[in-house]
């Protein structure tokens, strides 16, 4: 989660950015019709301009949810219903077809990331500092790890789920204790056996993580810092040296410094990371394709759908979706 500024809202039409335009700011614009969406339900947002070979968008993007404080961490369930975040309402929702907008669990820690697996229901970052599951029948929640040597957790933030049902979190600043009760920011692993392990210890506010569709390269994205890095996974919770993987492009009023949020990834490991510019899109070999804008500056994304092809964004005050052409890929501990 980066700090909760708002985007104002602007009149006109949604741009997608290409790479001769990195160093624009994003010009998310909305048309002169009515903006707010029933939560119940859905709007569109006409698109602008070519999209991104190979990737899309293919539709207009359409308001999900509005009228909500801070959204993050949406996570697509076996049944395709969508769970999402607000963190300042300390509030876990839940959206389906059918139902609409609900709230799932009240307090929720201040859940920030979520990720569903098949096995164990929902898994969550909670900034006031777990890693808690979250069965979604009972809505019982039950606490993973709380404390590396000794100390509770900084405020947990993002996570990935690998195949062997252990957990890679990221454990910044945002909402923390101060002074950081663990003294640093870092990466954390917590096995399906509940043992805890410290696997990154050295960048600027770790905030997105995925792993690669083959789960042998780990991407954790920084806050405060342009340059997203990866690492191999020698082994589940053993990572080998890290390198860049890319920068993050600048908006032209930018100190060189800004990093990304969330982080989603296709069948064909194309990266999509939240960032000032909307959503920015890099090969597997980190080749920037281009920036799809939101209405909002987007702080998480996720692929969605029966078909995968639906690309789902917290940004901010709302929830937004629109269709593509490339398919999310879903790690093998969700289905």
């Amino acid at each position: 989660m980066l700090s909760p500024s708002i985007f104002p809202a602007m009149h006109g039409k949604a741009r997608l950015s290409r790479p001769a335009m990195a160093r624009r700011p994003m010009m998310s614009r909305l048309g002169s019709t009515v903006l707010l969406a029933v939560l119940s339900c859905t709007c569109s947002i006409t698109l602008a301009d070519d999209p991104i070979p190979g990737i899309g968008p293919v539709g207009d993007i359409e308001v999900v949810a509005a009228d909500l404080q801070f959204t993050e961490g949406p996570t697509i369930d076996g049944e395709g219903n969508l769970y999402f975040t607000d963190i300042p309402a300390d509030r876990i929702h839940r959206w389906t077809e059918a139902d609409g907008l609900s709230v799932f669990l009240e307090p929720a820690g201040h859940a920030n990331g979520l990720m569903w697996t098949a096995g164990s229901g929902l898994r969550a970052c909670q900034m006031d500092g777990k890693l808690v599951g979250i069965d979604i029948k009972t809505r019982e929640v039950t606490t993973l790890a709380e404390q590396f040597e000794g100390a509770r957790f900084n405020a947990p933030n993002d996570l990935v789920v690998d195949r062997s049902g252990g957990t890679y979190f990221t454990d910044p600043l945002y909402r923390a204790p101060m002074p950081l009760p663990q003294g640093m920011m870092s990466v954390y692993y917590v096995s399906a056996a509940g043992e805890v392990s410290r696997v990154v210890d050295d960048m600027p506010a770790p905030n997105g993580i995925l792993l690669s569709p083959d789960e042998k390269t780990l991407y954790v994205i920084p806050s405060q810092d342009s340059k997203v890095m990866c690492y191999p996974v020698l082994e589940p919770g053993k990572l080998g040296e890290g390198e860049v993987f890319c920068e993050i492009q600048q908006t032209e009023d930018s100190n060189g410094k800004q990093g990304g949020d969330g982080a989603a990834i296709d069948t064909k490991g194309n990266l999509y990371f939240t960032t000032a510019l909307g959503i920015q899109v890099f090969t597997p070999a980190a080749d920037y394709l281009g920036a799809i804008a939101f209405p909002e500056h987007p702080a998480n994304v996720t692929f969605g759908g029966s078909d995968f092809k639906t690309l789902i964004v917290t940004a901010r005050t709302s929830v937004y979706r629109v269709r593509m052409e490339a398919i999310g890929h879903r790690y093998p501990g969700a289905q």
